[in-house]
């Protein structure tokens, strides 16, 4: 079997051609909405890539509820009209990688609000879990060490906190990108994570204490350095 090693572009571009294909299979009616999906192994040899190419390609449209997976009876073509599916199906083809700043913004915009959420439904042992990522964060960062994961981990015990499942979904499926562009931008080699321990616990503490309003005000301060930095870069 062939070992096939991928930059992260190819991957998307094969994803991309394995969706064109799918798209294909439902215009010329080989595929209608509520027909189920050919094997991985089918359409592997069909469209003569990897099963793992495959498989990715259909968790994409999983994600973007083109397809639908059943337990113990496979993955279905979605109820939706053909005018719609194509037209969604073009979104997700045209799709990028979001940016650096993109990422920013976007996880500064979920967090003002899932901070909030968290002071008013935090339970005891979501403090617990935010109180073990403050203090890893803490000791990585007084010992020099790179933090960026544990000062991750934290904002997503506030967006488990937060008690809103799609909002967690949202931080969950960032999160991986974020690590990889701070690392990149070595963003925590700017000063910002001397900082971070500080403006972390005064989050925490306001979380703690259930004031919604102090808790977004404190990640609006977390957040300010990071926002200039990202736009100076």
């Amino acid at each position: 079997m062939k070992l096939e090693v991928l930059t992260k572009s190819e991957n998307h571009e094969i994803q991309n051609q394995i969706i064109s294909k799918i798209r294909d299979l439902m215009n010329y009616k080989n595929l209608e909405p509520g027909d189920k999906l050919p094997s991985e192994r089918q359409l592997s040899e069909k469209f003569e890539v990897s099963r793992t190419n495959v498989r990715e390609a259909i968790q994409k449209l999983e994600f973007y509820g083109i397809l639908k997976s059943k337990p113990q009876s496979g993955t279905f073509v979605a109820d939706i009209g053909q005018v719609a599916m194509n037209g969604m199906m073009e979104d997700i083809l045209r799709l990028e990688d979001p940016d650096f700043k993109s990422l920013v913004e976007t996880r500064i915009l979920l967090e003002l609000k899932t901070v909030r959420l968290a002071a008013q439904r935090r339970t005891e042992q979501d403090l617990v879990q935010m109180k073990e990522a403050l203090e890893a964060y803490s000791r990585k960062v007084e010992n020099g060490e790179d933090a960026v994961q544990e000062d991750l981990l934290f904002h997503l015990a506030i967006a488990k906190a937060s008690g809103n499942s799609t909002m967690n979904t949202f931080m969950l499926i960032i999160t991986p990108e974020i690590i990889t562009k701070f690392e990149e931008h070595h963003v925590c080699d700017k000063g910002l994570a001397f900082m971070g321990i500080k403006e972390h616990q005064e989050v925490f503490d306001a979380i703690k204490n259930q004031d919604a309003q102090l808790a977004k005000e404190k990640m609006k301060v977390h957040f300010k350095a990071l926002y200039q930095y990202c736009y100076n870069i």
